[in-house]
């Protein structure tokens, strides 16, 4: 199997979680532990032709590589295209031409946050931001190459024991300052790769295409997620005041709801990723920050 974007936080996470039996090849621009294949351009067909010919043939792809710099795709719009959908197109052509699955990354910023409640896989998309465009279009990209083989796997708000994510940044920051002022008026569902690259696996596995919802039970703000965090690492007395959106001005939209409806996942596993907040505890034992 080959999984794209394997020095990155999620990707990192599907090659260690690879079910018994099965061989992962990681590529991705980067070196790093779990990447077999760097330097790894997948907007060059010749270039995945090559990854194709020295390590597959492969019979699944879980394509996790992506631009996720949020606010620097506002100004690298094109660069953003390329990555989260011409990739995307590159990889999906491959898998058509040589019989794999596809189960590709999704996100929530598809959605423009206008619900109140969870958004289930037909839900309309409107994305307010060029990161939530380009991924869109990805997806789009996906179908048409490659229609009988694609799942899309969306997700939200994603951290893991590799890479920069909120609660690391929260923590370094609450030690850090001693006070902290979040954003009360966005709501979701803190995600864990722990969680989420085994939901990926049993996609994958599946002969199921089309859309699906994989995010943590329940919902939050990042105010409540920031209080939690603070909690489980023994930082209660930390100042916490909540605050609006306005207050942190930044240059992409987020939608302000984007909570996702994850059940037709759990129908194809026989269960939910977990709650939340048992989520969190159980990362924290693995990475305590």
């Amino acid at each position: 199997m080959l999984v794209t974007g394997a020095a990155g936080m999620l990707g990192s996470q599907v090659v260690i979680d690879a079910p018994a039996g099965v061989t992962v090849v990681g590529t991705d621009l980067a070196e790093g532990e779990f990447v077999t294949a760097a330097g790894v351009d997948l907007t060059d067909p010749a270039a995945l032709a090559a990854v194709w010919e020295a390590h597959g043939p492969f019979t699944g792809v879980i394509h996790g590589a992506a631009f996720t710099a949020v606010d620097a795709a506002e100004e690298q719009e094109d660069l953003a295209l390329r990555v989260n959908a011409d990739a995307t197109r590159v990889i999906a052509r491959a898998c058509a031409e040589h019989g794999a699955r596809l189960v590709a990354v999704g996100t929530d910023f598809v959605f423009d946050g206008a619900a109140r409640t969870p958004y289930s896989v037909e839900a309309p998309t409107s994305p307010l931001s060029a990161y939530g465009r380009t991924k869109l279009a990805g997806e789009v990209a996906a179908f048409e190459e490659h229609p009988q083989g694609t799942a899309v796997v969306r997700t939200q708000w994603l951290y893991g024991p590799r890479g920069g994510h909120f609660p690391r940044t929260i923590v370094k920051a609450a030690r850090e300052r001693g006070a902290l002022k979040v954003v009360d008026d966005q709501t979701g569902a803190p995600t864990t790769t722990l969680e989420l690259s085994p939901a990926l696996w049993d996609v994958l596995a599946s002969d199921a295409t089309g859309v699906f919802h994989a995010a943590c039970e329940g919902d939050c703000t990042w105010f409540g997620f920031t209080g939690a965090i603070l909690e489980e690492c023994g930082l209660g007395e930390v100042a916490l005041e909540p605050c609006d959106t306005a207050a942190f001005p930044r240059p992409a939209a987020r939608p302000a709801y984007s909570v996702l409806d994850s059940s037709r996942l759990a129908t194809l596993r026989g269960r939910t990723l977990g709650p939340w907040r048992t989520a969190l505890r159980n990362y924290l034992t693995q990475d305590p920050l």
